[in-house]
């Protein structure tokens, strides 16, 4: 029994490891469309916002998350769509963390109630496939 108990613990602990630990936080797009086609991107969009919340010491990864984020923005939506990086050891992201129930890393794309959770996807794509990435961001900013 004690051993099928700390077995199923171990299993837990692992799962919970695996779904958090994609990067060491402890320690569709194309570049060349014109600036018509984000001005019709923008003006399809209204109060939508992007958010990428991270701690202050960041793997390449957690730095790939920002930058291809910020990147698929830009290159889609010009400068319709905010961006902000929010530091979560930061005072001032305080109220930001409490709002969207934030304690850690998180990419989110968010229209008045509506938040898109786009965290693992973003960790699982922003070194290995970044216009993976970037078209995920632009579809789920256009859903909104």
């Amino acid at each position: 029994m004690k051993r099928v108990l700390s077995t199923l613990t171990f299993l837990m602990m692992l799962t919970a490891v695996s779904l958090t630990a994609q990067c060491c936080s402890s320690a569709g797009a194309n570049k060349n469309k014109s600036n018509d086609t984000a001005s019709e991107a923008a003006a399809n969009i209204s109060d939508v916002k992007v958010y990428y919340f991270h701690f202050t010491r960041r793997c390449v990864t957690c730095q790939s998350v920002e930058k291809v984020a910020q990147e698929a923005l830009t290159e889609t939506f010009g400068d319709a769509v905010p961006f902000q990086s929010v530091n979560v050891e930061k005072e001032e992201a305080k109220t930001l963390l409490e709002k969207f129930k934030v304690s850690g890393q998180a990419l989110l794309v968010v229209k008045g109630d509506k938040v898109e959770n786009l965290t693992n996807f973003a960790f699982m794509n922003a070194r290995t496939n970044p216009d993976k990435l970037k078209n995920k961001i632009a579809e789920t900013v256009k859903s909104l």
